[in-house]
């Protein structure tokens, strides 16, 4: 890693890459690079440019590729570049899960600017920045809790696209999978949460995200 901190930011909302550019510049030896808004985007710019990236700021919730499976590529194709999560979602919901697929820690967007480059220091050092309620979180996953904490990567996929609503059908389609093969995935689903439908599962989601926001 050079003296500069060089960073390339993934996220789809100008205002919130040109925020993120904002709090980043207080700090003299950290510079963006790089911008996407876009998870092929951000593939193919990390593909040109590993070499000149220190670290990844990735926003979770990416069109074109979800920002978890743009994680797991960098991670296989590029093991030595930190990823750093961010997102609009409470930590509880989602820190620990990136944590287990290699990010360098997980960040809600709505961080203190002090909090921010410090997890991009730590990341970037080569350190894993987990908040207070992100340890909760990974105390939890190691406890074994059941519910949406015990779905697999691709479950979670289908998880958080059944509560918005999407058809079998749609949810094939953007993931790339066969109708069946979506349906098996919301068979499972059901049945680790306890739902018995759709309705069930959009409810249990909102409880599940009110419980982890008290």
């Amino acid at each position: 890693m050079s003296e500069l901190l060089r960073i390339l930011i993934g996220d789809d909302h100008r205002i919130v890459r040109e925020g993120l550019k904002q709090i980043l510049s207080d700090d003299p030896g950290v510079q963006v690079v790089a911008e996407a808004a876009t998870g092929p985007d951000v593939l193919e710019q990390v593909q040109v440019m590993a070499d000149r990236l220190d670290l990844v700021l990735l926003d979770i919730a990416l069109p074109g590729r979800d920002g978890l499976d743009v994680l797991q590529q960098l991670r296989t194709a590029h093991p030595r570049l930190p990823v750093l999560m961010l997102s609009t979602y409470p930590e509880r919901q989602y820190a620990a899960r990136c944590i287990k697929l290699g990010a360098a820690g997980y960040l809600n967007k709505s961080a203190d600017p002090d909090v921010m480059l410090a997890a991009v220091r730590k990341a970037a050092a080569g350190g894993v920045f987990v908040t207070p309620a992100a340890a909760e979180a990974l105390a939890g996953a190691v406890a074994g809790r059941g519910g949406a904490e015990a779905l697999s990567h691709r479950e979670h996929q289908v998880f958080r696209l059944l509560i918005q609503g999407r058809s079998v059908s749609e949810i094939g389609a953007q993931l790339g999978l066969a109708p069946n093969t979506v349906s098996t995935y919301r068979a499972r689903i059901l049945e680790k949460t306890g739902t018995k439908n759709d309705v069930e599962l959009a409810l249990y989601a909102e409880r599940d995200a009110t419980s982890r926001n008290l």
